[in-house]
């Protein structure tokens, strides 16, 4: 199973967790109740309250944003950066071991 690292915002201890492949990074924050992505609207790409940022690993496995995805992302409320993306978006692939991910202020 792949590996991510989650970096939440009030901590200085990183939470490394195994996620199946085709979970997404929001599930997997979920699941294991990393503080900081609320997933209001339950991974439908319609609220951006999972937003985060990718901070290391193998960014270039990354699937590209989709025009929904950059939609939502200019109505986040955390700064949207290069590396913004939306957790409900992005799906573990075994390439994607080793994903960094910094939990954005979602409100």
């Amino acid at each position: 199973m792949p590996v991510v690292t989650y970096l939440e915002r009030d901590s200085d201890t990183p939470k490394v967790v195994d996620l199946r492949v085709g979970q997404s990074l929001m599930e997997g924050a979920v699941a294991n109740r990393v503080r900081g992505i609320q997933a209001e609207c339950g991974g439908a790409c319609m609220c951006a309250t999972c937003h985060v940022y990718i901070d290391g690993g193998p960014v270039n496995d990354l699937a590209p944003v989709s025009d929904e995805e950059d939609a939502m992302l200019s109505e986040a409320i955390g700064e949207r950066r290069e590396n913004s993306r939306l957790g409900c978006q992005v799906r573990m692939t075994a390439e994607l071991d080793g994903l960094i991910v910094r939990i954005a202020d979602n409100g």
